[in-house]
């Protein structure tokens, strides 16, 4: 997609949601100590880390995994819902408006996730900004099968187009795209 169309659209996003982003930081606030924002350090483009923002979703100290390694009692109760909505994605069009990522592209991995970063430079996944949404996100994959979803991403990259990228958007915000978080569902 066109860095202009992209940029564009980040803005857009910005300004239609900063009302409901407003609600939700006042929400995760008033149910859960701490920061409603969450950082953390990802692996971007040309392996470069860079900080993703976030609604932070689960409980204070949980420690640093992939969110399909995540146990289901250190997500909020309010996390569960801004999850299954995707609402807690909302600040990372500011990581796009910055450049770091696009609206479509591979999911931006920890730096700990080696098996998924060697298997994804062997489908040459890093010559692209990773994005909010993505193919495989519509297809249901997570990060738990490392070697599928590099596959899935290096289609991507390989296919991209603004047509696959203005449809993936269409499959994600219609809720078409399969919830690929982290077991949030009690044990």
């Amino acid at each position: 997609m066109p860095r202009i169309l992209e940029l564009s659209l980040a803005l857009l996003g910005m300004f239609i949601l900063s009302p409901i982003a407003v609600v939700i930081v006042f929400l995760v606030r008033a149910t859960s100590p701490g920061h409603a924002l969450f950082k953390q350090i990802r692996v971007g483009r040309g392996q470069k880390p860079f900080t993703i923002y976030k609604i932070r979703t689960m409980q204070l100290g949980t420690i640093e995994v992939g969110t399909h390694l995540v146990e289901a009692q250190s997500v909020t109760s309010i996390g569960r819902i801004l999850r299954k909505l995707r609402l807690d994605e909302i600040p990372q069009l500011m990581n796009v408006i910055a450049g770091d990522m696009s609206l479509v592209g591979p999911r931006p991995c920890l730096p700990s996730q080696m098996e998924l970063i060697a298997a994804r430079q062997a489908e040459n996944v890093y010559t692209v900004r990773p994005g909010i949404t993505g193919l495989a996100q519509i297809q249901g994959l997570d990060m738990s099968n490392p070697l599928e979803l590099a596959k899935v991403d290096g289609a991507y990259v390989r296919d991209r187009s603004i047509v696959l990228d203005l449809r993936i958007i269409f499959q994600t915000i219609t809720g078409r795209a399969i919830d690929t978080r982290p077991n949030v569902h009690a044990k």
